[in-house]
C-alpha cells in the first residue's frame, strides 16, 4: 500500500509539504500542489485508517499578534515564520485588536484549531493572570515578561521596558533637556502593561535628576499608531509649547509625532526633539532619522522559535529572559546646552 512517505519520495517533496497538500493548506506553491496531487491520483493513494485521528492531533503553531499597525511585531513575525519554514513547521497568524484579550482569544483558538503551541506577540499580563491556567499547551510570550506568573508552560522573552525608557530619558537630560513630554500608552493602567512600565521608566529618570514632572501638562495618552501619535503630539505641543523634547513610547507614535511637529511649524530637532521606542526599520528613513530604543528583534524571534519548537517536541522547561536593548543615537535629538554629568 502506498504511504505518505512513498508520495514524498516519488514527488521529491518533503513529508511536511505532502501533508499540507493532502490537508489542503494554502502555504504550498501551485506547482508543488499540482505535482503532488497528480502523483496521489496516479498511485491511487488512500489515507490510512488513522487519518481522521491524525487530523485531530495537535498541529502547527498559532501566532497571536496584537495590533494591526505594529511594525515591530511585523518584523519579529517575519523572522519567526522564516525559522518555522526552515523547520517545516506550520504556522497560523491571528491578528487581534490592540485592546483585545489575547488569552481569551487563545483559549478559543485552542478549542477550535487544536494547535500544538502558541506564540503571543504582545500581551497584557493581567489577562494571563486571570485565565491562562486554562491553556495547557506550550506557549511563548514576546515583549512582555511572564517571569512572575509562574506558569510551567509559558516562556517569555522581552526587553526591560522600564530600564530602556529610563535610559532614553536620561539621554535627553544629559543633552540638556529638562522640560520633556511623553506620548503613548495609558499612564493610569497597571504595571501588567508595557506602556505603563515605559512611563514609569521616564518618571524614574526625572526623579533621579530632581526634575519635576507634571503629568497633566507633560503627558498625553494614545494608542500605538501613527495617526494616534500625530493627534496626541499635536494636543501635547499645543498645550505646552515650551517642551523641548517629546519621548514617544513607540516608533509608530514617534513617526506620527514628527509629522505633527512639522504641521505645527516646528523643526525637529531645532525646535523640539523627538525619540521613539522599538528600532523599526522605518526609523532609519524618517526626516530626520529617529533616535530610538532598539529592541533586538533577531534575538527575540530566534529564541522564541527555538523555545516553542523544543517544547512542542521534547520535554524542555519554559524560560524567561530579558534581551538587551540599545539607544540608537541619530538626528532627532539636539543638545540644547552643555551636557549634564550623569
Amino acid at each position: 500500500m502506498t504511504t505518505i512517505k512513498d508520495i514524498a519520495r516519488i514527488s521529491g517533496y518533503s513529508i511536511g509539504t505532502v501533508s499540507r497538500v493532502l490537508n489542503d493548506h494554502p502555504d504550498v506553491s501551485d506547482v508543488a500542489r499540482e505535482e503532488i496531487v497528480q502523483i496521489v491520483k496516479e498511485y491511487d493513494f488512500i489515507p490510512n485508517a488513522n487519518a481522521k485521528k491524525l487530523k485531530q492531533r495537535p498541529k502547527g503553531i498559532a501566532i497571536l499578534l496584537k495590533g494591526s499597525s505594529n511594525f515591530l511585531f511585523a518584523d519579529i513575525l517575519e523572522k519567526i515564520q522564516t525559522a518555522m519554514i526552515k523547520s517545516e513547521e506550520e504556522t497560523t497568524v491571528i491578528y487581534l485588536d490592540e485592546d483585545e484579550n489575547e488569552v481569551t482569544a487563545a483559549i478559543r483558538i485552542v478549542k477550535e484549531r487544536k494547535p500544538k503551541g502558541i506564540i503571543f506577540l504582545g500581551g497584557n499580563l493581567k489577562y494571563f493572570q486571570e485565565s491562562f491556567d486554562q491553556i495547557t499547551i506550550p506557549a511563548v510570550l514576546l515583549t512582555n515578561n511572564a517571569m512572575n506568573l509562574h506558569f510551567d508552560n509559558l516562556s517569555s522573552y522581552s526587553t526591560d521596558d522600564t530600564a530602556a525608557c529610563q535610559a532614553m530619558t536620561e539621554y535627553c537630560i544629559h543633552l540638556g533637556h529638562k522640560n520633556i513630554g511623553i506620548v503613548g500608552g495609558n499612564a493610569d493602567s497597571s504595571e501588567t502593561q508595557v506602556s505603563y512600565r515605559r512611563i514609569q521608566g521616564c518618571i524614574a529618570a526625572f526623579d533621579k535628576h530632581n526634575i519635576p514632572f507634571d503629568k497633566d501638562r507633560q503627558y498625553e495618552p494614545c494608542r500605538f499608531s501613527m495617526q494616534d501619535g500625530y493627534d496626541a503630539t499635536a494636543r501635547l505641543l499645543k498645550r505646552d509649547p515650551s517642551l523641548t523634547a517629546v519621548i514617544a513610547l513607540g516608533d509608530v507614535i514617534a513617526i506620527g509625532a514628527l509629522r505633527a511637529a512639522n504641521d505645527l511649524g516646528l523643526r525637529v530637532p531645532e525646535d523640539v526633539s523627538i525619540t521613539g521606542f522599538d528600532g523599526i526599520e522605518m526609523t532609519r528613513y524618517t526626516i530626520p532619522r529617529l533616535t530610538t530604543v532598539a529592541q533586538d528583534t533577531s534575538s527575540l524571534a530566534l529564541k522564541c522559535s527555538i523555545d516553542i519548537m523544543q517544547r512542542t517536541h521534547y520535554k524542555y522547561e519554559s524560560e524567561n529572559e530579558i534581551i538587551p536593548f540599545r539607544i540608537m543615537e541619530r538626528e532627532s535629538v539636539r543638545t540644547i546646552k552643555e551636557k549634564r554629568k550623569l
